[in-house]
């Protein structure tokens, strides 16, 4: 019967149709090549050879022309080597993937009403507090936070930080904070499920509607495919919420589909954000236990930080309009003093031109190379480029205490795999890898030396740092740094150190995985 419904699941009718879209455009460009050299041929029967070999030839220039193209494109260079790989084994059907798969661009619409809600939104992006002053407040984290200020995310000072280290601490804060909302609740989220969790919030969501609160939801349509139905957002309409599908499949064989809002996001009035890796079904409360313990983090925002937040949301909520809305009233006349609490940075990345390239994978390289005692890190994904991984060799050359807690029950095999494939090179270059032994790990945090953290959506693998719409908030000496540390070190003590042994089990598997990781940047 679970077959059966799989059979009959949108999720695998959305697969067959991409497989058969893909057959279909390749079929067509070997068809063009088979039947326009048989024409040839029957019309210039005595020239068959030389027809022949002309287009042996042209197939031979547009394989050569294409490795040019990808050679000097400015793309990953981990991701140039697996093109030339597929074009020069495949020949013409090489180049036709290419040219289907290789363009991680949004399309032209997005782009120009991208340009158009960023300029709505510049004049909404200001801080009581300068760049001068922050940067001279930070000292030598200055530097990582101005490469996010000169990308238009700006740093907020009056604002309150609570770190969660699991969603059975953070839901119950979540549902009050919604509950309260007097103006508006905006959310934005990768994965929304039927359960405990989604039921819950969807209870007070309509609660709100009732009163008076506007409230809008994004969902991603393909993170969502096989949790809710297609029309799910309708159900949310009826209800008074305004629902939208973020990018929604369609039938047409393209890499923009990798273009997922993979975001976590809440603004309630303008005054209280939430992030982080939580998105809102029921294993990451642990109602649920599909992949034993799963652990995951939320940032909890009040305060003027919470700008950032709301500029992210109604960006890429706005992305679709003809004319962006006016963004004023969302927006508070002012915020409370708050003392004693440190420096906040929310900051969104994703796909070229939209963003600049590299952005989080930049933070995270500019932390470990400032980074003076130590670097912990929580990721549920490990599949690094020859930048990351060199920042992390060289930040443990000079003695900083580098460590990585990644999941020990996995919930994607082949992501795991090429996880593990990272350990050898790691810990021989003195870097500590962890496994959560009870299970799943989902966060997503950075922590340097008590000062400089991140909490955000962010994995360290490439469809995060190339493909993805991600959010994260950058943290400077805030009250959730010492919780977020506490979070580390009970979290080292329920995890199982790799050594070197370890990481070189079986060898055939590793293999198979070095050979898997020339073809990760693709996926």
């Amino acid at each position: 019967m679970r077959y059966f419904k799989l059979l009959f699941s949108r999720l695998f009718l959305v697969g067959l149709t991409i497989v058969l879209m893909f057959v279909v455009d390749v079929l067509i460009v070997l068809s063009l090549f088979y039947f326009a050299e048989q024409g040839f041929i029957y019309f210039f029967p005595n020239l068959s050879g030389l027809v022949r070999f002309l287009f042996a030839f042209l197939q031979w220039f547009i394989v050569a022309a294409t490795v040019l193209h990808v050679v000097n494109r400015d793309m990953v260079p981990e991701s140039k080597i697996p093109w030339i790989l597929c074009i020069v084994l495949l020949n013409v059907f090489g180049v036709a993937i290419y040219a289907v798969f290789s363009n991680n661009r949004p399309s032209r619409r997005q782009r120009r009403q991208f340009a158009l809600v960023a300029e709505q939104s510049r004049k909404f992006m200001k801080s009581t507090l300068s760049e001068e002053e922050a940067m001279a407040q930070m000292d030598r984290w200055a530097f990582p936070s101005r490469a996010l200020s000169r990308s238009g995310n700006l740093v907020f000072s009056n604002t309150s930080t609570e770190y969660f280290p699991s969603g059975e601490s953070f839901f119950p804060r979540f549902l009050e904070d919604l509950k309260a909302a007097k103006k508006y609740i905006f959310m934005e989220y990768f994965i929304l499920a039927r359960g405990k969790m989604w039921d819950a919030i969807f209870e007070v969501l309509k609660e709100k509607v009732k009163e008076g609160v506007e409230v809008r939801v994004i969902y991603d349509d393909i993170g969502c495919m096989g949790k809710l139905r297609a029309g799910y957002y309708k159900k949310l309409r009826k209800a008074g919420i305004d629902c939208r599908k973020f990018n929604p499949f369609v039938p047409i064989v393209s890499n923009f589909h990798n273009n997922r809002d993979h975001r976590k996001i809440t603004v309630i009035d303008g005054v209280v954000g939430y992030t982080g890796g939580l998105n809102l079904a029921d294993e990451y409360i642990n109602e649920t236990h599909p992949f034993g313990q799963w652990k995951d983090a939320a940032i909890r925002l009040e305060g003027e930080g919470v700008k950032g937040l709301l500029l992210l949301f109604l960006r890429l909520y706005n992305i679709r309009k003809k004319q962006p809305e006016d963004f004023s009233p969302y927006f508070p006349e002012s915020y409370e003093t708050k003392e004693g609490e440190g420096l906040v940075q929310p900051y969104g990345g994703g796909p070229k031109p939209l963003y600049e390239k590299g952005i989080a994978e930049n933070l995270y390289i500019d932390i470990l190379s400032e980074a003076k005692r130590y670097v912990y890190i929580m990721t549920p994904y490990l599949i690094i480029d020859y930048r990351m991984r060199e920042a992390m060799l060289s930040a443990a050359a000079r003695g900083v205490d580098v460590r990585i807690v990644v999941p020990h029950i996995p919930d994607k095999k082949t992501a795991f795999a090429l996880t593990r494939s990272n350990y050898l090179a790691l810990i021989r270059g003195g870097v500590k890898i962890y496994e959560y032994t009870p299970g799943f790990i989902h966060s997503k945090n950075f922590l340097a030396d008590d000062d400089a953290a991140v909490v955000g959506t962010i994995n360290l693998d490439y469809r995060s740092l190339m493909h993805h719409y991600e959010n994260a908030v950058f943290l400077y000496q805030t009250k959730a740094n010492a919780q977020l540390k506490e979070d580390f070190e009970r979290t080292f003590s329920e995890s199982a150190l790799q050594t070197e042994e370890d990481a070189k089990k079986n060898v055939v598997w590793r293999g198979i995985c070095e050979i898997a990781k020339v073809f990760a940047p693709l996926f």
